[in-house]
């Protein structure tokens, strides 16, 4: 039996999101955010090892998965074809594949791991397919488990981070769950096989994830806070945000959420399939909704900006989210909005660079990937 793994990752993404026909008024817009996805793709294509297929720094498999999944991802992109540029990229992420099935080379075994996993679900049949369900038991057995026990005591149980060892974080959770929810029909002609493999523990996840929010109600961690900046947001790890910590006055001290780690939430939950009602789905949705921006990544500045456009655009997209409404009544769209900005942004060779270089955004090869995978979600919605 032939699998279509793009088609079914695809599939997967869109039953999250409501079917509705483009607005006359968007027809404009979508050729302009498809031109400025072409200029970006074609960047990154020329930003391509020629003798290697690697795309950006080798020694992080992740940034190649990245550029791959824009590529894939145009919608101009013939994806029962796999373009010579494409399948050089893929070959190199196989030749990096360890014995253990992570994809990485010197470090950071998750994160490029779970890129690379979810670039393989955007291309059909084998090597593919083998090389992501090996791929799939490194990210599984990359969850975090301070006794062994199943019981998710510590606070970073149930959660994954850049290797073997805690610190967990809520970015590479988010992205581990992710790469395993498009993964997950990759053994579904084959069920016995698919008993012998590996099993993230959900309630784990779930839980960790829950120990990131600034939610009293869900959260059982102290720090937690219900005040009315951080209410409903996220933190990078239970008690640690890189956006720092406020006082509150009376002696306590809120652990400050912020806007990227936000959208991951969003995306945790939706890949952990939890209702629209849950109240801590609707309460992030909330707090997003008040620090609603194009301009900056709120809590962060111009730091992580670029991360931010890609995370922001996915989950607003995947959650079917058509306008943003501010706590005052007032109405913004977020497509037209953050497509603006983008193209402000852009420069005159297809890239985008962020001037700020923490989390390396300055790489225009990876800034580049990330604003070309925030078009392409934003695209599906025109």
């Amino acid at each position: 039996m032939k699998r279509r793994l793009f088609s079914t990752a695809v599939l997967a993404l869109c039953t999250l999101l409501p079917q509705t026909a483009p607005a006359q008024g968007d027809i404009s817009l979508k050729n302009e955010v498809q031109a400025a996805i072409n200029k970006g793709v074609r960047y990154l294509v020329s930003r391509q090892n020629k003798e290697t297929g690697s795309i950006g720094d080798p020694d992080h498999p992740a940034m190649t998965a990245l550029a791959i999944m824009a590529m894939r991802g145009n919608p101009e992109t013939d994806r029962d074809t796999l373009t010579p540029e494409a399948k050089k990229a893929y070959t190199w992420l196989l030749a990096n594949q360890q014995e253990d099935g992570g994809i990485y080379t010197k470090s950071l075994p998750n994160y490029n791991t779970s890129l690379a996993l979810t670039a393989l679900t955007m291309v059909d049949g084998e090597p593919w397919r083998e090389a992501a369900i090996k791929a799939r038991r490194l990210v599984i057995a990359g969850q975090y488990d301070d006794n062994k026990d199943g019981q998710m005591n510590h606070p970073q149980d149930g959660g994954i981070g850049y290797g073997s060892k805690p610190p967990t974080d809520m970015s590479n959770t988010h992205l581990a769950l992710e790469a395993l929810y498009l993964s997950q029909k990759l053994l579904a002609d084959d069920p016995d096989r698919e008993k012998q493999e590996p099993k993230l523990n959900y309630a784990a996840a779930i839980q960790f994830v829950s120990r990131c929010q600034n939610l009293t109600a869900t959260n059982d961690q102290s720090w937690a806070s219900d005040d009315k900046n951080n209410k409903g947001g996220f933190v990078y790890r239970p008690g640690d945000s890189k956006a720092g910590t406020e006082e509150l006055g009376n002696g306590k001290t809120a652990v400050r959420s912020y806007a990227s780690m936000g959208y991951a939430g969003l995306l945790a939950f939706i890949y952990a399939e939890l209702k629209p009602s849950d109240p801590r789905v609707t309460a992030v949705k909330e707090w997003l909704a008040a620090h609603y921006s194009v301009t900056e990544n709120p809590g962060m500045g111009a730091e992580g900006l670029y991360y931010y456009y890609h995370t922001m655009a996915k989950a607003l997209n995947l959650a079917g989210i058509q306008e943003i409404t501010r706590p005052d009544g007032t109405k913004a769209n977020w497509r037209l909005d953050l497509a603006k900005q983008l193209f402000n942004l852009q420069n005159i060779d297809g890239s985008w660079s962020n001037p700020n270089g923490r989390w390396m955004e300055k790489d225009p090869d990876l800034s580049t990937a990330y604003s070309v995978l925030a078009l392409e979600h934003l695209i599906r919605g025109l």
